[in-house]
């Protein structure tokens, strides 16, 4: 019976993954391009929009194909259009580029001499040495350490003061969420918030803190949050008209 049941598990996920097709959808004159998914546990068409790579992808039920899926999509281009138009420009990490590090505009400098590292700061610029074609993966790496190092200190501070600590404190490349904590107390958060202010960055710091106490959004878990973030409010404020544009820098 269970041999059985995983068959069947696992014959659905590659029924999954092979209907799984590509099209591209003229919206104001460009070409978009559309992922569209068929899944036989979907009860509904839910179409979303990468906020970093602009890409629409749809997921569908299988009985309806991808014909439907593609009417829907269709159907909805001036909302693709609408999202699309909010995306932020993209902004490479290279020489030449500004970026909000810490919350506050640094300018990105190539340095012919060598510095204390390969990427490091000095009056208010942000500077690199060695071959410009590093440059992306430097400065990445940069701020991921940064934004590592930045966390750790708040959340074993904010951790203290509700007498909990962490098993773990991490950052990854995530688009959908900011921060996470899982059952274990895992804590994890978004690299790019080393270009948010500092206090939005406290907030999801609290934000995440605030589980290890309380795994939900109760009035308890609430409590935390304001005690440790008394910007709370503002922070979520600040994410909802600005959180997409910290996806922008690559």
């Amino acid at each position: 019976m269970l041999k059985s049941l995983l068959r069947g598990k696992i014959k659905a996920k590659r029924v999954e993954k092979r209907a799984v097709r590509r099209e591209l959808l003229a919206i104001d004159g460009a070409d978009v391009a559309i992922s569209v998914r068929l899944n036989p546990r979907a009860r509904r068409i839910v179409m979303r929009v990468n906020p970093t790579t602009g890409e629409v992808s749809v997921t569908a039920p299988t009985r309806g194909g991808a014909g439907a899926a593609m009417a829907f999509a269709r159907g909805e281009t001036q909302w693709i259009a609408r999202q699309l138009a909010r995306m932020p420009k993209p902004v490479a990490l290279m020489p030449g580029a500004v970026v909000p590090f810490l919350g506050v505009s640094h300018p990105i400098r190539h340095s012919l001499s060598r510095g204390p590292a390969p990427v490091w700061t000095e009056d208010g610029a942000i500077l690199i040495s060695g071959r410009v074609e590093h440059a992306p993966r430097r400065l990445s790496d940069f701020f991921k350490r940064q934004a590592k190092a930045i966390f750790a200190v708040r959340a074993m501070d904010y951790a203290a003061r509700l007498g909990a600590r962490p098993s773990r404190i991490g950052v990854r490349d995530t688009q959908s969420r900011w921060g996470s904590c899982s059952q274990a107390g895992s804590l994890s958060f978004s690299w790019r918030l080393i270009f948010a202010p500092e206090f939005v960055r406290d907030y999801v710091v609290a934000h995440e803190v605030a589980h290890l106490k309380e795994m939900n959004h109760s009035v308890r878990f609430w409590a935390h949050v304001k005690t440790l973030s008394p910007d709370a409010t503002r922070a979520r404020q600040w994410l909802r008209d600005h959180g997409r544009s910290l996806l922008r820098y690559n």
